[in-house]
């Protein structure tokens, strides 16, 4: 994609709405604040009206393409969602991450940090010429040395998402570095616009 993450998926926002039902979507394009929308699963077959939707009110789209359903796990798979009408994948896979980079899609690599193994192991992965778009760290609750290593070693941005409850577990996430969140918590939508800067 020619914008950058930030301001082209994100919209400049620091929320990101996760939802993992169709049926969720109406209630997240109510909030004017949110502007990306990452769908955590579901069956493919019900992509194309909702990526129509999201399109429609000017929100952008990012399918986690290791857990629908009804699609591969490939570059062919990516190429698929993107004709269907979504801006971008989110991946754990090293490899798919590098190539969806080709079709012009947002790209976003997600990371389980659970140890310093981990964190190396992510930094390793992640490097090279074809760099994701952002990387999602999970969960938001890691140390925030964790997030600034990340950051000055790729030089991308870096979202946290998981482990998020509260409005006030948002904030501190936030204040820890990361350039955004994504949560699935109808609370911390409600209040993205309170954790602007």
């Amino acid at each position: 994609m020619k914008e950058g993450f930030l301001t082209g998926a994100m919209g400049g926002e620091k929320i990101g709405a996760a939802i993992r039902r169709p049926e969720d979507l109406d209630e997240v394009l109510g909030y004017q604040h949110i502007k990306a929308v990452f769908l955590l699963g579901g069956d493919i077959n019900f992509l194309p009206p909702l990526a129509k939707k999201v399109r429609e009110a000017g929100r952008v789209l990012l399918v986690h393409i290791d857990l629908m359903e009804g699609i591969g796990k490939d570059l062919a798979g990516a190429y698929l969602l993107k004709r269907m009408g979504a801006h971008g994948i989110v991946t754990t896979r090293a490899a798919l991450a590098k190539q969806a980079r080709e079709l012009g899609i947002y790209v976003v690599q997600r990371f389980f940090i659970v140890d310093s193994e981990s964190l190396r192991t992510a930094l390793k992965v992640a490097t090279g010429p074809a760099l994701p778009s952002a990387v999602e760290v999970l969960p938001a609750t890691v140390p925030t040395y964790v997030v600034e290593e990340i950051k000055k070693e790729l030089g991308v941005p870096v979202l946290g998402g998981g482990l998020l409850r509260t409005v006030e577990d948002a904030r501190e996430a936030l204040g820890k570095g990361f350039d955004a969140i994504s949560t699935s918590r109808r609370q911390i939508w409600q209040a993205g616009v309170v954790l602007q800067p």
